[in-house]
């Protein structure tokens, strides 16, 4: 039913809740429900006696220094005394967080001082999706990387200014990577609400939280929502930079991917958002005029669509057909119409598999090439040889690939098969021929360390180069360990004079 969170896990407290409902409804039969401590507690049962706090009198109190304070997760062994301090403590008592949590306790010399509770967001919230700029599917797909601060508790006995703001930043500025951590996935956006009737919001106003406006009063109930005159104020807070770009981008960004539960993630990948899809200079136009391989009948999707979508969701980081096809489902219906994709419902697995697999692709890979390496910044490049994973075929080796990367963006700009019985040597100036590599810095492994290959870059291409000499060069190797380097600059005596060396001598020593 892919009842499963960002992360992979399965929606546990979905399917309880669900399972309740039908119980409720008479349609299925549950086993009595375990007792919870906290309905112990509630109910008036025995309750364990509080840790006792140092007494403090308000100047010792208020003399604490801030940057002494300390924000962290909760411990296990520490829930029931965090539970037990904000029932006693907060006007709403301990109530159930709905979704992924996440519980910070603040302290400062081993002296608890503040209780937060972050759970899952509100489903619904006009100012929220208006600021973001979400319509409701983007905003179900994105939600989980949405938090909700549902408790914020400042315990009585903690009298230091200021300290509500300090102990808030503290906690945002960690929370991303404890939610990292419990569930898989980051949150990218912090909101709570705060009633106006009793609050003013001001430390979050101090945390340089921003508020949004206020709610109708109205709450949730069962399946709907139920008036209760009770104004809040929306407060919300990007911890990250591009929070909104991102939340409410066409396509997956990488902030959304990074480190997700796809465990064949590149460690390099590209934003899909920034590439020119369609249009003049767009991928599509690049890959209209491609050969269908396909029988006429029976075709929903143009060939240049699938293909489009296909590299689209590689340079995001997808590796498999199903992958594909499910980055590519997720897709807001908008976009799928530009694309003119049929019903404006994204390409299936099948369809992505058996065009990938009837396609040129050597002839996709020269285009795509082509058209990486017209946006990329192509300070420097690298040659590269690698074995691709999965080609061997029993006495058959696995296919090996020498490809031309940037080094800032990790595109891949020129690719070619290395044949069978040979190596990369032969391949690595067939491979830059089509590129143009004036001004840029070239750069590969001892592997090409060759005269023919410098000379070439330098006299023809007009680029420059950094090899690396090993032991397959050595009488070179040997050449350069003789050479007296701090005599030279940027190190040697004329540089640190403020004098030019002199060039011969400088270039004779580089020979």
């Amino acid at each position: 039913m892919g009842w499963r969170r960002a992360n992979g896990a399965l929606r546990l407290r979905a399917c309880r809740e669900l399972l309740v409902r039908l119980a409720q409804a008479g349609e299925i039969a549950l086993p009595p429900s375990r007792t919870h401590a906290r309905a112990l507690r509630r109910s008036g049962a025995p309750q364990r006696a509080p840790a006792a706090e140092p007494a403090h009198d308000a100047p010792k109190a208020a003399a604490v220094a801030l940057r002494r304070i300390v924000v962290r997760p909760v411990a296990p062994q520490e829930l029931p005394r965090w539970h037990e301090e904000m029932e006693r403590h907060h006007y709403l008592g301990d109530g159930e967080i709905v979704g992924e949590t996440v519980r910070h306790v603040a302290e400062a010399d081993g002296r608890w001082l503040a209780l937060l509770a972050w759970g899952a967001a509100a489903l619904k919230s006009r100012h929220r999706e208006a600021w973001i700029g979400w319509d409701e599917r983007t905003k179900y797909q994105r939600l989980c990387l949405v938090t909700n601060n549902v408790r914020f508790l400042v315990l009585p006995t903690a009298r230091t200014p200021h300290l509500a703001s300090a102990v808030l930043a503290r906690s945002v500025r960690r929370l991303s990577g404890d939610f990292e951590a419990r569930y898989g996935h980051p949150v990218l956006l912090a909101e709570t609400f705060v009633d106006v009737e009793r609050f003013r919001g001001t430390c979050y106003l101090a945390a340089n939280w921003v508020r949004l406006g206020e709610t109708r009063g109205m709450a949730r109930k069962g399946r709907g929502y139920q008036a209760h005159g009770r104004k809040k104020a929306l407060f919300v807070y990007p911890l990250e930079p591009r929070a909104r770009e991102v939340l409410a981008a066409a396509m997956p960004s990488p902030e959304i991917l990074r480190r997700s539960s796809m465990s064949s993630m590149p460690a390099l990948y590209v934003d899909a958002n920034k590439l020119p899809l369609d249009g003049e200079g767009g991928l599509i136009e690049v890959l209209r005029d491609m050969v269908d391989p396909r029988k006429r009948r029976g075709i929903r999707y143009p060939i240049e669509i699938v293909l489009a979508l296909a590299v689209t969701a590689c340079l995001s980081g997808t590796r498999s057909f199903e992958a594909m096809a499910e980055w590519a489902k997720d897709l807001p219906e908008d976009l799928l119409k530009r694309l003119r994709c049929w019903c404006w419902r994204a390409p299936s697995e099948s369809t992505f598999r058996r065009v990938l697999s009837m396609v040129d692709a050597d002839e996709v890979d020269r285009r795509v090439n082509a058209w990486l390496a017209g946006m990329a910044e192509r300070g420097a490049i690298a040659i590269d040889g690698k074995a691709l994973r999965g080609s061997a075929d029993g006495e058959k080796p696995a296919v090996h690939l020498l490809s031309a990367i940037t080094h800032a963006q990790g595109v891949v700009v020129a690719q070619l098969q290395v044949a069978e019985k040979s190596n990369e040597i032969p391949g690595a100036k067939p491979l830059l021929a089509p590129l143009d590599l004036e001004g840029v810095t070239v750069t590969a492994d001892a592997m090409h360390t060759q005269t023919d290959l410098a000379r070439h870059l330098v006299e023809e291409k007009k680029a420059d180069y950094v090899f690396v000499a090993k032991d397959n060069q050595p009488t070179l190797l040997a050449d350069i360990q003789a050479i007296a380097w701090e005599s030279l600059p940027p190190s040697g005596s004329n540089a640190r004079q403020g004098t030019r060396p002199d060039r011969a001598a400088h270039d004779q020593a580089l020979r």
